[in-house]
């Protein structure tokens, strides 16, 4: 845990990583707690009518028993496992078990379809999956071995875990860029303890007496696994599991009156918060990051849950760099904090040097919570990087030690707190048989920050309709980045090589929803 400060400068003068040769994060987050104090309670789970109350004991047991059937299944170390399932004790344990192993566990989404699962699975070549019965089905046309909870033997023994370190491979999580398939980004099992300064920093020292996490964000996104899921567990903070299709503020309320008083809200559940004029009481703390709140959002907040809402900031391949904490400092609207402690966030020019203007923000190499690389793509490792520094391709500038974030250089679509990768509903759109032509970027939208858009030129001669397109690729990518408008054009603006240029897309779009509210 963070060093006792009172000050922002004291902290990070105080911390150190303590990140030992031998390092396992099912150890971090199960088996060392089971040992101490087996009883404590790790997961509420909210979702059946019944509250179940899973200890340190229980969750590792199970864990022992998913480990036998993967291993039955012929998984060794280095193998990659998959794990379909939304927020659960066997969610948490499935990583655990593979962990435990010295396997790499690969999070997929529910609400994938079979486009999106496929192109994962192919690329990270695992065999075995982790799932439910609903899950199972979804994984029938790929030829991998489910497991489901029925598979489980009703003790597991496991065996002596395996000799892993810090930059052990542990953990694959795909990511959305703008050109391209999804790429992998691939942690060592240091990749928990990298996480966890921002992590307390953003809940105001997360792991008093009474603390309990939740937050809607699905556990297969890094949003939820390693910035509420995992770090609870390591720090013995109870985590509150709920499946819901869609968030809503009862849901916050359930989990309030049940005693979660540290959440994590993605700005598209606090704009549609405000929006209902909901306000909950009896929490400790609010983070929320994905996209910078304002200044009229952060005073909505305090009027809401009587706290100050602490943003944070990190993408997949380097996450939890930095964060507000009230507890220290004074949030700044219109800036994402400050760096946590053992992070140095910079922003550099064009030949990788710091500026102190507006430029590229950046994390210099040795951060805890930095990938060890894309996974089988060393081309796009090589370009993440320029110099010492991780580009994480979003522009800003740092002013009194708080970064003010400006834009995104590239055209990843923020919506609803996921990242989306035009690219890829692009290839699913093409591979309809009136398509000719797709462009898609986001369009900016007051409560998901933006919403995808498709501009389709039809093939000569096709009929289809917008809603036909939306169909398709919501069965075949997923239900959250489907695009929630098409527009059908003549043409798409391109460059003398054939490209689209998204950037005049995007300004289309712009000027659609600012004519709108003129």
């Amino acid at each position: 845990m963070l060093p006792p400060a009172r000050t922002y400068a004291a902290l990070r003068a105080a911390f150190r990583w303590e990140i030992p040769d031998r390092l396992n994060m099912a150890e971090q987050v199960c088996d060392g707690w089971a040992n101490r104090e087996p009883e404590r309670l790790a997961i509420l789970d909210l979702s059946e009518d019944r509250p179940e109350r899973v200890s340190y004991a229980r969750l590792h047991a199970l864990s022992l028993r998913v480990e036998d059937v993967l291993r039955r299944k012929g998984v060794a170390e280095g193998d990659r496992v998959g794990v379909l399932l939304s927020q659960s004790a066997l969610c948490a344990a499935a990583h655990v078990a593979a962990w435990r192993m010295g396997a790499i566990s690969v999070p997929l989404f529910k609400l994938f379809r079979e486009d999106a699962l496929r192109a994962r699975l192919e690329d990270s070549g695992a065999q075995v999956v982790v799932t439910d019965t609903e899950g199972s089905g979804m994984l029938a046309p790929f030829g991998v071995a489910p497991v489901t909870r029925a598979d489980l033997p009703e003790e597991g023994r496991g065996a002596d875990a395996a000799q892993t370190g810090p930059e052990t491979p542990a953990v694959l999580i795909y990511t959305s860029g703008t050109t391209g398939k999804p790429k992998g980004a691939l942690h060592g099992h240091r990749v928990l303890t990298g996480h966890l300064p921002g992590v307390e920093m953003s809940h105001d020292f997360l792991g008093q007496a009474g603390d309990m996490l939740w937050t809607p964000a699905d556990w297969a996104w890094i949003g939820g696994l390693f910035d509420v899921l995992m770090p609870g567990l390591a720090l013995g903070v109870s985590v509150v599991a709920v499946r819901e299709a869609k968030f809503s503020p009862k849901i916050l309320a359930r989990v309030a009156k049940a005693g979660a008083r540290n959440v994590f809200l993605p700005p598209t559940a606090l704009r549609m918060m405000k929006a209902e004029g909901a306000s909950v009481r009896g929490l400790r703390s609010v983070a929320s990051g994905g996209e910078p709140l304002g200044a009229e959002m952060l005073a909505w907040g305090r009027a809401a849950f009587d706290v100050t809402i602490n943003e944070f900031y990190g993408q997949t391949e380097c996450n939890m760099v930095a964060s507000s904490c009230s507890a220290l400092f004074d949030v700044r609207p219109g800036h994402i904090g400050r760096a946590a402690p053992g992070f140095d966030v910079g922003v550099i020019d064009a030949d990788g040097q710091e500026t102190h203007g507006e430029g590229d923000i950046a994390i210099r190499r040795g951060a805890g919570s930095m990938m060890l690389e894309y996974w089988n793509d060393p081309a796009a490792t090589a370009a993440k990087f320029r110099g010492d520094w991780l580009v994480t391709g979003d522009r800003g500038a740092i002013e009194d030690g708080f970064i003010r974030f400006v834009g995104r250089e590239d055209d990843v679509i923020t919506s609803g707190g996921y990242r989306i990768g035009p690219a890829e509903i692009e290839d699913c759109l093409m591979t309809h048989p009136g398509v000719a032509t797709v462009g898609v970027v986001g369009k900016p939208d007051p409560l998901r920050t933006e919403i995808v858009k498709a501009y389709v030129v039809p093939k000569p001669g096709a009929s289809v309709t917008p809603e036909e397109l939306q169909d398709w690729v919501k069965a075949r990518l997923a239900a959250h980045s489907y695009p929630r408008e098409v527009a059908l054009v003549e043409d798409l603006p391109m460059t003398v090589t054939g490209k689209v240029i998204r950037k005049e897309l995007k300004r289309q779009a712009t000027a659609e929803t600012e004519g709108g509210r003129a």
